[in-house]
């Protein structure tokens, strides 16, 4: 679990393309400082495991459905990644509870420049509308973000100048691709709320 507060910017060294997946070796001097084999790290908020690490870097198996689901199957050498380490148990918890499970991508269509923050619009894909509410929560490229408007099929956000230091959001540009996911909690009221509702709707 992970709490989309990203800890690191780091970079993407070398991606080696195998038969429907991919071996991707990341330099992050921060989140390998305590790293061990079979750890967690988002990477662009999609969780991934640490099969090796050395020298303020480590490598990750990416499997062909988190290639299809996620951003990552375009990352290449050099590329800038957001970078966060599992949640400890104690800790305080910044942001809303981030599985590292991405639902989808998503445009950034258009970013408004300020004295103070960017305001930043994306594409809502159709499938993840009905979980993105306004002041709701949602993470893009693992960050941990605040929901300032949403449309039927768009949403805004605004970024703060830590935001735009410290991640990649900083350096993203309309029609650049991200990573999105939803609430896990608003899936799971659905889920569980849902045969309740179409069976009160029978009822009528």
């Amino acid at each position: 679990m992970f709490t989309g507060i990203v800890e690191e910017r780091g970079q993407v060294v070398a991606v080696e393309q195998l038969a429907e997946a991919a071996r991707v070796t990341i330099a992050g001097p921060l989140v390998t400082s305590d790293a061990k084999r079979g750890d967690s790290i988002a990477v662009n908020g999609v969780c991934l495991t640490v099969v090796e690490h050395a020298e303020g870097a480590f490598t990750a198996d990416v499997m062909h459905e988190t290639l299809l689901r996620s951003s990552l199957d375009g990352v290449a050498a050099g590329d800038a990644v957001n970078l966060e380490r599992a949640a400890a148990v104690g800790q305080r918890f910044g942001g809303h509870i981030v599985q590292g499970h991405v639902d989808g991508t998503a445009e950034l269509v258009s970013r408004a420049p300020s004295q103070h923050w960017d305001v930043v619009r994306f594409s809502l894909p159709a499938h993840l509308a009905r979980y993105v509410v306004e002041k709701g929560s949602i993470t893009v490229d693992g960050v941990s973000l605040t929901v300032v408007e949403v449309g039927a099929d768009w949403f805004t956000v605004s970024l703060i100048p830590e935001t735009l230091r410290a991640t990649t959001l900083g350096l993203r540009e309309p029609g650049d691709r991200v990573n999105l996911e939803v609430d896990v909690i608003a899936k799971y009221v659905e889920k569980l709320a849902g045969p309740h509702l179409a069976a009160e709707e029978g009822d009528r």
